[in-house]
C-alpha cells in the first residue's frame, strides 16, 4: 500500500483522458482542461486521437498548457494539421461528423443544461458576468455526445443552471431537444467531477452517479450536489491518477502548475 497525492484537476483531468478514444473525432473547448485532457490522453494511450479545437484549429500539438484566455493564441495551434473557423466546424458538426465534445462549464444541472453566461441576478443585471459559450452551444447542440467538467460543488451542481447557455436535455421531457430544433439521438453524455463520474438516464434524462473515487462515498457526492441524482443498484469504484499520468501533467503539459495547482490537495492510498 503507498499513498499518492494530486489536486482536483489533476483527478478531473486524469478521468477525462481515459474517456478518450482513437475511435472517435473530438471537438472541444478552446483551451483550459478539456485541451489538457487531449494532450493527456494522445500522450498515454491515444496518441492519433482525432480532435479540433474550439474556434476552428485542427488536431494541433501544444507543447504545454494554453490557459483557456489565450486558447486562439499561436502556443495553442502550434503544429496543427490545419487552420479553419468556427463556422466551418460547425457546419461539418450539423452534418454528424463529430462525436464527441469537451466541456468545461460554470454550473451544470440534473439535465446537463450548462450555464456560462453569468450567476445571480438577471441576464440584464446579473450579480457576475462572464463570457459566455462561445462555440460551447454548438458543441453540446450537434455533437453526438458531450463529455462536461466541473468541480462538485452545491454552486456547480444546482436544480436549474440561471442560464442555459448550451442545451443538455432541457426539461428531460420526451424529445425534448428534438422540439427544439436540435439534432436526434445527441445530447451530453458525461459528467466529469473531481469526485464522481455522471451519466444520464435513457428515459427521464436525469444526471446519475457512475462512478465514485476511493476516497469518496455515494452519500457524499449527493450532499454535493443542490439536485438528487439517480444512484443505481452497483456504482463502480474508479481509479484515482496514476504516478505515470501525474508525471506526465507535471512535467510535460503544466510544469509551471498555473492550472493543476488550482483546487484542495486529495491523499489516496492504493495498493
Amino acid at each position: 500500500m503507498s499513498t499518492i497525492n494530486f489536486t482536483q484537476t489533476e483527478s478531473m483531468l486524469c478521468t477525462v483522458s481515459s474517456l478518450i478514444t482513437e475511435d472517435k473525432a473530438y471537438w472541444i473547448a478552446i483551451g483550459g482542461l478539456p485541451l489538457m485532457a487531449m494532450m493527456l490522453a494522445r500522450r498515454m494511450h491515444a496518441p492519433k486521437a482525432f480532435y479540433v479545437v474550439e474556434d476552428g484549429t485542427v488536431s494541433p500539438e501544444p507543447p504545454l498548457y494554453v490557459p483557456f484566455i489565450t486558447g486562439a493564441s499561436g502556443l495553442a495551434a502550434y503544429r496543427a494539421l490545419a487552420w479553419k473557423d468556427m463556422n466551418t466546424m460547425g457546419f461539418h458538426c450539423s452534418t454528424g461528423y463529430f462525436d464527441m465534445g469537451i466541456l468545461d462549464c460554470l454550473q451544470v444541472d440534473m439535465y446537463g443544461n450548462i450555464n456560462s453566461t453569468f450567476l445571480g441576478g438577471t441576464y440584464d443585471q446579473p450579480k457576475r458576468r462572464f463570457g459566455g459559450p462561445g462555440g460551447a452551444n454548438e458543441i453540446l447542440s450537434m455533437c453526438w455526445g458531450t463529455i462536461l467538467l466541473a468541480e462538485l460543488d452545491k454552486r456547480k451542481y444546482p436544480k436549474k443552471v440561471d442560464f442555459i447557455s448550451s442545451p443538455g436535455y432541457l426539461d428531460g421531457s420526451p424529445n425534448a431537444r428534438e422540439k427544439a430544433g436540435l439534432p436526434a439521438n445527441t445530447g451530453p453524455t458525461y459528467v466529469v467531477s473531481d469526485s464522481a463520474l455522471f451519466g444520464f438516464d435513457e428515459k427521464t434524462h436525469r444526471m446519475k452517479i457512475i462512478g465514485i473515487q476511493p476516497w469518496t462515498t455515494v452519500e457524499e457526492v449527493k450532499a454535493s450536489m443542490d439536485f438528487e441524482p439517480i444512484v443505481p443498484d452497483k456504482v463502480e469504484i474508479m481509479k484515482p491518477p496514476t504516478e505515470e499520468q501525474l508525471s506526465i501533467i507535471r512535467a510535460e503539459i503544466d510544469p509551471t502548475g498555473r492550472a493543476i495547482g488550482v483546487g484542495k490537495w486529495i491523499e489516496c492510498t492504493v495498493d
